[in-house]
Order: structure tokens, then sequence, then C-alpha cells
């Protein structure tokens, strides 16, 4: 049996571009195999929940688990991880903050389900048939997913030792923590794998940005021709840089588009939304309220835009309830 490091990967609810983001190493991802052994990655290569139950705990060196949890299956496969990994690494956006996912904590259960099933344009449903989680015939019975009440975030249904930021995240900080997890010279448990400085710090813009701001209308991105060495900010986009953790390489900001803050943010900010929110609101021109008004009607969606990738880590979040096992709500506090 090989002494490798044994690395498991799990895809909960994204999109799946974490798990493209392990192939964007390139030819770098050959130095991964050859120093690690990789026991557990069923969207890549043939492996069974069964083959993880049957391993011992703790024998899983690390597992990489990105996405938010939405489903049981994807909170029995995050427990199941836990036990029998020694490091769990939240990766990506929707394991660290829910991600996209989380938006949708914005609804009840019931008027999602609702929509999808009977009320959405394109279904055609009239006896408002829905999933059922269990079926029985003929003696064999089948079983699916629950959907669960609202979109969590990993740490929200078990402990996470280290945070990977992104949507998705690059390649650097993948290798970074592999590294890291190969020398055995891990950081203070609870780190975000990232620097803990703003976005602004490395814009490439930076000396570009008015010491004041005075924004006197909010634009989005397809209204205007971006210039592309000013600023986003000056030019009235809602640019979420000054509030969102660096370490992106800014490449929506070289892509001449504004960060719209997928790597979260830094350890001195308590709610992402809030505080970009505060940003803005503080550069703008106006001074009474129908002009305040009129300048943020550049910003139609204020939850989509500030909790783009943090709904389930915001203060906002259900009334500050966080949903754990079997869909019991438990409070912040309890």
């Amino acid at each position: 049996m090989s002494n490798k490091p044994k690395i498991a990967f799990y895809w909960c609810a994204s999109c799946g571009g974490c798990e493209e983001s392990v192939v964007d190493l390139a030819e770098g991802i050959l130095d991964v195999v050859k120093a690690v052994d990789i026991v557990f990655w069923p969207v890549a290569l043939d492996f069974k929940k069964k083959d993880v139950e049957a391993m011992p705990d703790g024998s899983i060196t690390a597992s990489l688990i990105n996405g938010a949890v939405r489903t049981s299956e994807q909170e029995e496969m995050a427990h199941l991880l836990r036990q029998k990994s020694q490091v769990v690494i939240a990766y990506g956006s929707c394991a660290h903050t829910g991600g996209i996912p989380s938006l949708t904590n914005q609804f009840a259960k019931e008027d999602i389900l609702k929509y999808v099933y009977e009320d959405s344009p394109t279904t055609v449903n009239p006896n408002k048939t829905r999933p059922m989680t269990e079926y029985s015939d003929n003696n064999q019975t089948v079983t699916i997913p629950e959907f669960r009440n609202v979109v969590r975030t990993l740490d929200q249904v078990v402990d996470v030792d280290y945070y990977i930021p992104g949507c998705a995240p690059t390649p650097g900080l993948l290798k970074t923590a592999v590294d890291a997890l190969l020398s055995s010279q891990l950081p203070p448990k609870g780190t975000v794998i990232a620097p803990d400085t703003a976005l602004c710090q490395e814009c490439p813009r930076l000396d570009s940005k008015p010491q004041d701001l005075a924004i006197q209308e909010f634009v989005r991105p397809h209204q205007i021709k971006i210039d592309p060495a000013l600023c986003l900010l000056a030019q009235g986009l809602a640019c979420m840089g000054p509030a969102t953790r660096g370490g992106c390489e800014a490449r929506c900001i070289n892509g001449n588009m504004p960060c719209t803050g997928c790597f979260g943010p830094t350890s001195r900010v308590i709610d992402h939304g809030a505080k970009i929110a505060s940003a803005l609101a503080s550069s703008v021109e106006a001074k009474e309220e129908d002009k305040i008004e009129k300048s943020l009607e550049g910003i139609p969606d204020p939850v989509g835009t500030f909790y783009r990738y943090g709904l389930a880590k915001s203060l906002l979040r259900m009334n500050n309830q966080i949903p754990r096992d079997n869909n019991q709500i438990i409070t912040k506090e309890q």
C-alpha cells in the first residue's frame, strides 16, 4: 500500500467550476498525482460511496470539498468525509461562504418547489406532482436526496480546517494548499489560504483611484464603455474590490470588469455585503434623498450584487438562524 498522502475531492451544490480548477493546474497536476494518492474523486474517476465508508477513520490526509450544502446527500457526504479525513478544506466560494446557490435563501423552500414544479412558464404539471424522496414497488425501494430548508456553507454542517476562496480558486492557491499539505507546514486552523488584504491593494488601477470618490450615479458594465486604465469605482461601477479579499490575481479587473466579490471578505469584515454597501453609500455624491435614490438606480438588485457569493454567511440570513442536521433549525447562539 502506498505511503503517499491520500487526497479526496467532492462536489456538493455548485456549478462544477471548482472541479475544473483542479484540471487548470495543467501540467502541474502531474506533479500532484505523483505526490499524492487520489482516493475519492467521483466526478473524474470511478469511486463509490461504499469505497469511502470502507476506509479507516482519519485515513484520508485531506478532503477538498467544494459546493454549498443543499440536500441530504450532500450533508451525509460532508459528515462521512469529515469522519474519514484528517483535514477538511472548504474549496471555493460555495463551500466557503455559500456562493451563488445561497441566493435562494431569500425564498422559502416551499416557494422554490412550487415555482419549479408548478408555476414556472415552461412547466406543464396539472396534477402538481413533485418528486418523492422514497418510493416502493414490487418489494423494491428507491430513494432520492431530500431538498433541505436552506443552503448552508460547509462549516455550518461540519468542522472545517481551512478555506480556499474563489469562484473558482486560482491554480496558484490550490498549489499553495497542496504544497502546504505535502510539507506538513500547515497554517493555524481556520486560515483562509489567500492574502488577508483587500483586492484594491493588488489592483493594477489602484493609482487611478481618487482619494475622495464622489459617485454621481451607478452604472452597469453594459451601459458604458469601460476605460481599461481607470479605477472602476471612479467610473460608477459597483466594484466589490474594497471589501473583498485579494489573491485572485485581479483576473476580473484585468478583463476590464468589476470585482463581484467571489473571494469573500478579509478577516476584519463581519458581513461582506454590508461592508461594500456601506463603502459605496459613503461615496455617493448626492445628499438629498431623491437624488440618492436616483444614483442608486444603477444597482437594481442589491442582494444579488452585494451578497452574490455570501448570503449564507450574512447577518441577514433567515433571522440569523443556522440549520443543522435533519432540517432542524437552531439559533446562532446554540
